[in-house]
């Protein structure tokens, strides 16, 4: 029996599109459904209103929730966006050895064989007041008092989305980088080209690609993560996800729903923007 192209097509995504419909869509629209809801004390109250958008979008403190949270997103970018593409850049272009390179690749992912949790919770024996770090400044007379900035403070959250996030940043460059021909280095090289003018107009130009995936993995994170705020700024900082917890850990389940519902639309519209200035597909099939 000759099966149609068209019936192939569709018996190949369906499982895959029946597992984003079970544990996504029905889930998603669970919350969608459930943000109109209202509440009283602790109980959901089914009924179609939208007070609970109105006091959302009416509440000076949802704008600087989400200016806060999308100010951790954009330095944690900046800041993986530089270590990632000079890690990349080294490990694809400076190291000949396949053996070494991929020994210094798994060196750069030994901190993800630890729980997230484990690893950012290291850095405030480090930065605290009576830390290490502190203790080596006054020991070597840099300073005469102990830094109070390094921990319990927005510094702090970024150090440990930086540590935390970096090698999503890594993976994607260097695989965009290591699909690039080095017989065009090589060349243009030989043209004369400096190496900056190498890295500019040859490097990044074939490394949107890496760059766009790195982004959105950054991103989307931070502006998922609640913990890492609530940690490491020892309540001083929020972000959007640490007031939608508190919501539910208030059994508001109907607002934390419409926060919810606006922050997957904030997100969505954030990766669709880095989408239509990188054509992700078009990159990686040319």
């Amino acid at each position: 029996m000759k099966i149609s192209p068209v019936l192939s097509s569709w018996l190949q995504i369906g499982p895959m599109a029946l597992i984003l419909v079970v544990f996504f869509g029905l889930p998603m629209l669970v919350v969608v459904v459930v943000s109109f809801f209202d509440f009283d004390h602790m109980s959901i109250v089914p009924a179609f209103i939208l007070d609970n958008y109105d006091d959302l979008f009416s509440s000076d403190v949802t704008l600087r929730l989400y200016l806060s949270s999308i100010k951790f997103a954009l330095i944690v970018w900046a800041i993986t966006l530089l270590i990632g593409f000079t890690v990349a850049y080294f490990l694809v272009f400076h190291v000949q050895s396949l053996l070494i390179k991929i020994g210094l690749f798994l060196l750069c992912s030994v901190p993800f064989w630890t729980s997230n949790i484990i690893r950012m919770i290291s850095w405030i024996p480090f930065l605290g007041r009576n830390g290490i770090f502190n203790q080596v400044l006054i020991a070597t007379h840099v300073t005469s008092k102990p830094l109070e900035f390094l921990l319990f403070s927005d510094f702090a959250v970024i150090v440990a989305y930086v540590h935390l996030f970096t090698l999503f940043m890594v993976v994607p460059i260097f695989n965009a980088m290591a699909r690039i021909d080095t017989r065009l280095i090589e060349a243009a090289k030989d043209a004369g080209a400096s190496r900056y003018a190498v890295l500019r107009e040859i490097v990044l130009p074939l490394s949107k690609s890496g760059i766009a995936l790195g982004t959105i993995f950054v991103v989307t994170q931070v502006m998922g993560d609640f913990f890492v705020v609530k940690v490491m700024s020892g309540g001083q900082s929020a972000s959007v996800v640490s007031a939608l917890s508190n919501q539910i850990q208030e059994l508001q389940y109907p607002p934390a729903a419409a926060s919810a519902v606006i922050l997957v639309i904030v997100v969505m519209l954030m990766v669709a923007g880095i989408l239509r200035v990188v054509d992700v597909r078009k990159e990686l099939a040319s």
